[in-house]
């Protein structure tokens, strides 16, 4: 299940998961106008601004605030790059706000990031003792242990089931309300231990943990909500030929990727036997290429990357629409 995607910075101990792949399968045009939705720490950008000319541009993304000081250095610096304060999901509304009707990239590396992981004060990580927050935006609400100390026993048996595919979802939620009537859960060794004595049946080489914290996490920043919205958002918005390269690193992200992507690629479903010829019935999208993988290399590198798969979907330069109009 759910691994943290390896840090976007230079010189953080850590390379981006299928860096050079995926900046290679998004930058075409290098007059072009590009979106890095996830901007991290930047080292997708960064190799993306190195493959750009003089006239392309690229806009940097991000709910972190730590992430969003890191992109205004680099916009400081480079005329070509700038960077906003926000979610992907918002993509549209920011190409309005740059004036770009069209894009010919967009970028999603989803998941959380290792500074944020690595960083106990945030409360990403079971594996280190901090404040349950949780928040990729520590301004807003709620956090973690905000959600789980006033939640309902079923809301919360509900996250951790949707969101985490944890099958003691229910016994996780039953404790959580029993011990909070003790005293708030405000930390993450509590909630870690907490599940831990929860569930009767450990998985090998799985903290207990991974799966409830994934599904609070995904909940609490709206991972899956924005991504759906960010995918039409950002397919809205491709030129002929541009593409949108999804790097995802847990299985309930990807499903939403590949059947996003599969449906605009197979169009509409329509019954056996109507009068209609496959011209007008061909959609503009195209799968670049089968998902990709980490090699082992890269595994061996940064045993996060074991998860992460790419999928890249292009609107076709001949955007031949349904019913035979261009």
């Amino acid at each position: 299940m759910s691994e943290p995607k390896p840090d976007n910075g230079a010189g953080a101990g850590h390379r981006s998961v299928l860096l050079e792949s995926a900046v290679d399968f998004l930058v075409g045009p290098l007059d072009g106008r590009y979106v890095d939705g996830t901007f991290g720490r930047g080292g997708h950008s960064r190799l993306i601004l190195s493959k750009l000319g003089s006239e392309g541009r690229l806009l940097g993304i991000d709910k972190d605030p730590i992430a969003v000081e890191t992109g205004s250095r680099l916009a400081q610096s480079d005329d070509r790059f700038d960077m906003r304060h926000g979610s992907f999901a918002d993509v549209e509304a920011e190409a309005d706000a740059k004036g770009w009707q069209q894009l010919d990239g967009v970028l999603l590396d989803l998941g959380v990031s290792s500074p944020q992981l690595d960083d106990a004060n945030r409360g990403f990580s079971f594996m280190r003792d901090g404040p349950l927050d949780m928040r990729m935006n520590p301004h807003q609400s709620p956090s973690a242990a905000q959600w789980l100390n006033s939640a309902d026993e079923a809301d919360i048996a509900d996250v951790i089931w949707r969101y985490g595919e944890e099958r003691f979802s229910r016994r996780i939620a039953r404790s959580v309300v029993q011990q909070r009537l003790e005293a708030p859960i405000t930390t993450t060794r509590q909630l870690a231990e907490l599940v831990a004595a929860a569930v009767p049946k450990k998985e090998k080489h799985k903290h207990p943990a991974t799966r409830a914290f994934q599904a609070i996490r995904i909940f609490i920043n709206r991972e899956l909500d924005d991504l759906e919205v960010g995918l039409k958002g950002s397919v809205a918005r491709l030129a002929p030929g541009g593409r949108l390269v999804v790097i995802s690193f847990h299985s309930l992200e990807d499903r939403i990727v590949k059947r996003f992507m599969r449906d605009l690629v197979r169009g509409p479903q329509l019954p056996r036997g109507l009068p209609v010829t496959a011209s007008e019935t061909e959609t503009p999208f195209r799968l670049v290429s089968k998902a990709l993988k980490a090699t082992s290399d890269e595994v061996s590198d940064n045993v996060r990357a074991r998860s992460a798969v790419m999928r890249v979907l292009e609107r076709r330069p001949e955007t031949v629409q349904a019913g035979g109009s261009s």
